[in-house]
């Protein structure tokens, strides 16, 4: 039996990127994802050998045996020749597939928590496609993972961690050589009720700094009187502070 011309089964990216501006569902934050990343990266990315070979006709579980089998940092295009991360190639992917939230979710959290670079993969990903409140409140709690990643981009490889990538995803225009879609700031969604204030994990920043004004004073005090600066003129207006008040305390007693 032969095919019709509607059985043609496309490559996947050609299709992805061939129904941009037509039938293409819109990320939650209306973007088009067949055109969040800039087009020479996306030709990179689908020329890439690494994309050809690991990345065809991939589903939303396979992405977690990618992560886990190759990639080993994270970065957008690396060396002189600007080649494609692997890390960079499965975002690509992932902005093919729309994963919903709860597989987002899965991996953030349980995922995440046995490979960190899936998880910086998710967090990404988040902020590519999700509405500012749905950032923030997905990624802030990110910023307590202390663990280390690596980072690879022309200049070479450099440390850091899943904290300070989230930070960056969160304040800077350009991350893994993509131009991140202008988000506004927090304190604007906040005077907008849209979000409420965030708590720092340390406690209130007022508190602290009063704690350790009282810390700063008491070591200052103790050190005045290890080393004897306290003169026998404050021990003699001590003294008589006592005294005035065991009087006081006298004179009120039945």
């Amino acid at each position: 039996m032969s095919k019709s011309k509607n059985d043609t089964v496309q490559a996947d990216a050609r299709r992805f990127l061939d129904e941009r501006g037509s039938s293409a569902a819109l990320a939650p934050n209306g973007l088009n994802p067949a055109t969040i990343m800039e087009k020479a990266v996306k030709d990179r990315i689908v020329d890439s050998y690494f994309y050809k070979e690991q990345c065809f006709a991939l589903n939303e579980a396979d992405i977690i045996d990618r992560v886990v089998e190759h990639v080993n940092f994270i970065g957008g295009t690396h060396g002189a020749s600007q080649k494609p991360s692997p890390f960079l190639c499965l975002a690509f992917k992932l902005l093919e597939l729309a994963p919903s939230d709860a597989i987002l979710d899965e991996y953030l959290s349980y995922g995440g928590e046995h490979f960190k670079y899936l998880r910086a993969l998710a967090c990404f990903y988040v902020r590519l496609t999700r509405q500012p409140k749905d950032v923030y409140q997905t990624l802030e709690p990110f910023l307590e993972d202390r663990r280390k990643l690596r980072r690879k981009a022309r200049t070479g490889t450099s440390l850091t961690y899943v904290d300070e990538f989230v930070d960056d995803l969160l304040t800077k225009d350009r991350v893994c050589a993509t131009s991140l879609w202008k988000m506004p700031k927090r304190e604007t969604l906040e005077d907008l009720e849209i979000l409420e204030p965030r708590v720092s994990p340390l406690g209130d920043l007022e508190d602290l700094l009063e704690e350790d004004d009282d810390e700063d004073n008491d070591k200052a005090n103790g050190e005045r009187e290890e080393s004897g600066e306290v003169s026998d003129g404050d021990m003699e207006v001590d003294r008589d502070e006592d005294q005035g008040e065991d009087r006081r305390s006298r004179s009120r007693s039945p």
